[in-house]
């Protein structure tokens, strides 16, 4: 049901993640159903279980998935509302118009990489 191409220039865990919104969108996968451990699944690709890690840790965090311990991952009850939900895209949109403020205020790149950098480093995540 998930294919990757390992010849692709597109990220492993990104493919991971369209390919899975792709099964639920095309109702393969539904509300409720399981899904592969994230060991299972990254050896039927032959890739890093980290990167099947990371496409399921960011699925959840979309509430396309669900996580349940040890039971597993599952889709969530209301994944279809959210597969159009894509925090890269925002990101790209909102970073640049914060930016520019801070260029328009004066601040200087290297001023804004810091204070950016800091920022993160300050809330922990």
């Amino acid at each position: 049901m998930i294919t990757i191409d390992l010849d692709s220039s597109e990220p492993l865990f990104n493919q991971l993640i369209i390919q899975i919104k792709k099964t639920i969108e095309n109702r393969l996968l539904k509300p409720g159903d399981s899904l592969p451990s994230i060991r299972q699944l990254a050896a039927e690709l032959d890739i890093n279980s980290k990167t099947v890690a990371k496409a399921y840790r960011l699925l959840e965090r979309d509430n396309v998935l669900v996580s349940k311990g040890y039971r597993g991952t599952f889709v969530h009850p209301k994944a279809e509302e959210n597969l159009q939900v894509n925090i890269k895209e925002w990101l790209d949109t909102e970073l640049p118009k914060d930016v520019a403020r801070y260029r328009a205020a004066g601040a200087t790149d290297s001023e804004i990489r810091i204070a950016f950098n800091q920022a993160i480093s300050k809330t922990g995540n």
